[in-house]
């Protein structure tokens, strides 16, 4: 059985993914997880698509990792399994993607929507990290991302009580880009990717590079990656037809070399 419904052209080079668990809420087992890998793999060659929209449904984008697929292992099962190869690579999709989340983002939802580019909420969407409710803590990401999204007093709070966060106080400590009806969510994100799809996909995908490394290093290691980056562009095809087009006063084309 697929646990996922992926439409690579959604809109003009625009892909949708859509979680495929509704009676587990779309909860992250192994099985999910490899698909998504492959998928985001797949779609990230996929010269057509420039833009990635990852979905689940209104009442759960993700309600956490399977428990009961986790609950009897050991450690060194958990280490043998090593799940988090997976995240790693999903990390490494050059494309950007936005997450659009309505209902329960929690525990490894909640850290699959941090490892996005950019989420967009509707109003019933809750975030949370209530590992601590089960004995142990978050392992995706949930310690560090959320930490570098909302602050240390709101991770601290949410991470060591197992408390939601609503959407719109997720919107307050800079979780999410906006807040939305429910039934404009998947629009909204859809709208968001388009307004990316239209630029320059060379640029974009040195542009998401460079902002990521501004988690990684000093302010001056980040410029100086910024910077090659920048120089980078003026070897496309884009950049020449963005300047002139800017020049011309017309729209510009862009290929995508």
């Amino acid at each position: 059985m697929d646990y996922l419904k992926v439409t690579p052209n959604h809109l003009p080079h625009i892909a949708l993914i859509q979680l495929n668990r509704p009676k587990e809420l779309n909860a992250l087992n192994l099985q999910l997880m490899g698909e998504l890998r492959d998928a985001l793999r797949s779609l990230d060659a996929d010269t057509d698509v420039r833009v990635i929209v990852l979905t689940g449904n209104e009442r759960a984008f993700a309600a956490g990792a399977d428990i009961k697929e986790m609950a009897g292992r050991t450690a060194i099962d958990m280490f043998n399994v090593d799940q988090f190869t997976t995240w790693d690579t999903i990390k490494k999709t050059k494309k950007p993607i936005i997450a659009a989340v309505s209902g329960f983002a929690l525990g490894g939802g909640c850290e699959l929507a941090m490892l996005c580019d950019m989420i967009i909420a509707s109003e019933s969407a809750q975030f949370g990290q209530p590992e601590i409710k089960i004995g142990t803590m978050p392992g995706a990401g949930g310690t560090q991302r959320l930490t570098r999204a909302v602050g240390k007093q709101w991770a601290m709070e949410m991470v060591l009580t197992g408390q939601f966060m609503s959407a719109e106080k997720a919107y307050q400590a800079g979780l999410v880009n906006r807040v939305v009806p429910v039934e404009l969510y998947l629009q909204e994100a859809l709208k968001l990717a388009q307004q990316i799809a239209q630029m320059s996909p060379i640029a974009v995908k040195l542009a998401k590079e460079s902002v990521l490394q501004a988690f990684n290093s000093h302010l001056d290691e980040g410029l100086a990656f910024e910077r090659k980056n920048f120089y980078l562009t003026f070897a496309s095809n884009d950049q020449k037809e963005g300047m002139t087009a800017f020049v011309e006063k017309r729209a510009p084309r862009f290929e995508g070399k």
